[in-house]
Formats: C-alpha cells, structure tokens, sequence
C-alpha cells in the first residue's frame, strides 16, 4: 500500500449505476456514451454505503469546463483533495476479483475518512488505482 496525494478537489461528472456491481459496466458505457473521450480528462468510479447501507455506485469522469455537467446532462461530486490509501492494480481485467480484494485490504486500515469514497481512478487502458482517503488529522 502506498498514499497518493491529490492536491486539489476534482470535480467529477457522474452517472449512477442502476445496482452494485452487477450494474457498474452499464454505468461506464453510459457515461462514456455521454461524454466524449479526451486524453485530458480522469476517468473513476466511486462507491459507498448509502441509503440505509446499500452500495451506491457512480461512473465519473473529471470535469474540465464549469458547464460540462448540464451540456452532458451529468450530475456532479466533487473528490476532497489530500491523502489517500491506494493500491495499484496491473492488468485489472484479467482479474476482476481483484478490484473486491483491494477494497477489502484498504477498508482494514486504520485512520479512513469515513465519509470518503471507495475510488477506482482509471490511470491508463489497463491499470487502476484503488484508493480511500485518509481522515484529515486533528
């Protein structure tokens, strides 16, 4: 495990998926379907226990003009800066199962945020990072 350290809040466009996880590949598609590719832009997915507990689970891109969110019909969250756990997963693909056992790993630790998010950030084609952000010292 290692932390990453985002120095700004990012605001994210999203779409919901419609359940977890059986819904998260309908929720890409659907945002890519909305939002055109650019190679400036972050791709993620976000995830929490929400609504009485249940998994809510968000496909995000970076937003990169302060009117993207109503010309995508997206709406918006915003990703707080600072430290965040994370471990970075090689050819995620081949192992789905692995993003499951990395949430697992990372939600042991000690000293989260706990009203962070669970964090995919999508580095390349083939690479993820999964983090969690720290809580903010006291």
């Amino acid at each position: 495990m290692e932390t990453f350290t985002f120095p700004e809040d990012i605001t994210l466009l999203y779409v919901t998926a419609a359940s977890f996880p059986d819904g998260i590949l309908a929720a890409h598609q659907l945002l890519h379907s909305k939002i055109p590719f650019s190679t400036s832009r972050r791709y993620f997915g976000v995830s929490r226990p929400e609504q009485g507990g249940d998994i809510v689970y968000r496909a995000a891109a970076e937003q990169l003009e302060p009117d993207e969110a109503g010309r995508f019909q997206c709406e918006t969250l915003v990703l707080k800066k600072g430290e965040y756990l994370s471990l970075t997963l090689h050819q995620y693909r081949d192992d789905l199962s692995a993003i499951d056992r990395a949430f697992k790993a990372l939600l042991s630790q000690p000293g989260l945020d706990p009203q962070g998010y669970c964090v995919e950030w999508y580095t390349n084609d083939t690479d993820m990072r999964c983090m969690i952000r720290k809580a903010e010292a006291s």
